[in-house]
This record gives C-alpha cells, sequence and structure tokens, in this order.
C-alpha cells in the first residue's frame, strides 16, 4: 500500500526525473553565484561600452554649456541687464531639460552617466566665471589712494580720454589723494597698469556700478577681431 502511493505524491529518488526533488546545496550556492556573475558584467558593459561614454560625454559637454550659461546670467541679472538674462535662461533652461530627461532614463542602466552628469556641473561652474571675466561685462568703479602720485596718474589717463575726479583727503600717515574713476571692466587692467607704474605702494578698491549715465572709452582702449567690424565710428 505504501509503495503504490508514492508516485501519486510526488517523490523520486535523487535524479531519477523532472520530479526529483533539488537538493540544498543547489538553492544556497547558485543564486548567489549567478547574482556576483551578472553585477559583475553590468558594471564592465558601463565602461567598455562605446554608447554609455559617448552618451556621457555629451551630457559632460552640455551640462558645462548650460552651468556656464547659467553663471553668465545670474552676473547679468545682478547688472540689471534684463534683455541679456532673458536670452540667456532660455537656451539655459532647454540645455537643461534635455540632459536631465536623458539622465533619468538611462541612470537606472547606466549609472556611470551620473558622474558625467557631475563633473559637467563642477566644470561648468568654473568656465562660466572664466568666461564672464573674459566679456568683462558691464562698468566698475575704481578708487586709488596715493600718497605722492596722484597729479601723474590722472594726467595719464585724462590723456587716453578717460575722466577722473580727484580729491583731496587726510590718511594716517598724512595728506593722500583719491581717484575717482568709473570704466568699463574690460579697461581696468590697463589702468591698474597705469597706477602700479606711477605708484607701486597705491592703494585701490574696486566695485561694481549698476547704473551709470554714460560711460567713456579710453583711446587706448582698441577692438579686435571681429569687434572691429563693427567698431563705432
Amino acid at each position: 500500500m505504501f509503495i503504490a502511493m508514492m508516485p501519486t505524491m510526488g517523490y523520486k529518488t535523487r535524479g531519477a526525473g523532472p520530479l526529483a526533488a533539488p537538493s540544498k546545496w543547489s538553492k544556497r550556492i547558485e543564486p548567489v553565484h549567478r547574482k556576483k556573475e551578472l553585477t559583475f558584467y553590468s558594471i564592465k558593459d558601463d565602461f567598455m561600452d562605446v554608447n554609455t561614454l559617448l552618451i556621457g560625454f555629451l551630457i559632460f559637454v552640455a551640462r558645462i554649456g548650460d552651468v556656464s550659461i547659467g553663471t553668465v546670467r545670474t552676473i547679468v541679472t545682478v547688472q540689471g541687464r534684463s534683455v541679456v538674462a532673458f536670452s540667456l535662461a532660455i537656451f539655459e533652461l532647454l540645455i537643461w531639460i534635455t540632459v536631465v530627461s536623458t539622465v533619468i532614463h538611462k541612470i537606472k542602466d547606466q549609472p556611470i552617466l551620473a558622474l558625467f552628469y557631475a563633473f559637467g556641473y563642477a566644470t561648468g561652474n568654473v568656465v562660466g566665471i572664466a568666461v564672464e571675466r573674459k566679456i568683462a561685462l558691464g562698468i566698475i568703479v575704481l578708487r586709488v589712494f596715493t600718497r605722492t602720485a596722484g597729479k601723474q596718474i590722472a594726467d595719464r589717463l585724462r590723456r587716453t580720454g578717460q575722466p577722473v575726479t580727484i580729491f583731496r583727503g587726510e590718511g594716517m600717515r598724512g595728506p593722500v589723494d583719491e581717484l575717482y574713476i568709473a570704466c568699463r571692466r574690460r579697461n581696468l587692467k590697463k589702468m591698474l597698469d597705469v597706477v602700479k607704474e606711477e605708484d607701486p605702494d597705491a592703494f585701490y578698491i574696486t566695485e561694481m556700478a549698476r547704473d551709470i549715465r554714460k560711460a567713456v572709452r579710453p583711446s587706448y582702449f582698441q577692438f579686435t577681431g571681429w569687434r572691429s567690424v563693427f567698431k563705432r565710428k
């Protein structure tokens, strides 16, 4: 009676057929072995896949572009250039939406893209600051304090067409001259060169000017490259 019931219960000798019960060793070892193997090859494929690297590079470049635009946009917004800030904001947001949508859709299968995104963001801040310093938009106020070369500095700057106002003051070590100059940021370096040549010990301060009635371009500042085509007569 007992022997006749065994086939109906589904028990057979180990290895006798498809109904054979799996051993306890196969239950414990096989899933762990397969999991390690799949994880190893997925990471390796992310690093070696040309398509993934190409997408990551495009994300890196695009992120540099939109963060750089955002940095410049923030600076021109502070300066009150609403039209320029409006235009830059459109391009910045279009690039950002494209990059973010790509990363969100592929980050689960290609986690390496997160590194390209992060490095692109960090690099974009540095590039944005460098670009803004290069184009040097806006007007800046330069205050120079000197005890010995106030008139000489003012005369040299005035000969180039740059207006200079001199104030007489009293410093800790005696009388000083304060030169008040409102100029374009791109001209600042050349003016500081004049100041340092006349008085290496001169003290100066710079500050941004948001609103100004008129700015005079010194004669020693010349347009080069494509700007020379649109030079005002």
